[in-house]
């Protein structure tokens, strides 16, 4: 069994997909509009343009998402989480999310991780980066 998070967007997606796809050495690997819909599937007034279906891959790893098909709601109540093997690498990307987004807690060390930070992206989506290594170990 895989789960992945579905992130919903307003009318921004494939450019938040390719920036993920920058910041976490990933690869678009689908996109639909819904211009492109077979005929007689009902699609949002429109948004043809828009993403109906996309996927983003981080090696075994997906997100899935699309430009919301009803109004849009900035999400709340959920956070994307993403782990890395090293501080350096998670501050790093840290960074990259929180660059025109708000930062909710700065990446900081804390008592179980030697880089914990939480971010809300420039497109509205939430993140945990964290990094496995323990405070003092170098593990």
């Amino acid at each position: 069994m895989q789960i992945c998070p579905y992130l919903f967007f307003d009318g921004n997606c494939i450019e938040a997909f390719n920036e993920y796809a920058k910041i976490l050495n990933g690869k678009v690997a689908h996109i639909q509009t819904y211009g492109e819909s077979p005929e007689g599937i009902p699609t949002p007034e429109g948004k043809d343009d828009k993403v109906m279906h996309a996927q983003v891959h981080f090696g075994d790893q997906i997100i899935m998402g699309s430009d919301s098909p009803m109004e849009y709601k900035e999400p709340t109540g959920m956070f994307v989480s993403a782990g890395f093997d090293s501080v350096e690498r998670a501050a790093e990307v840290y960074k990259a999310l929180a660059d025109g987004g708000v930062e909710r807690m700065p990446f900081a060390k804390t008592f179980w991780s030697e880089g914990f930070g939480m971010v809300t992206d420039r497109f509205g989506i939430s993140w945990i980066v964290n990094t496995d290594e323990m405070p003092g170990t170098g593990e």
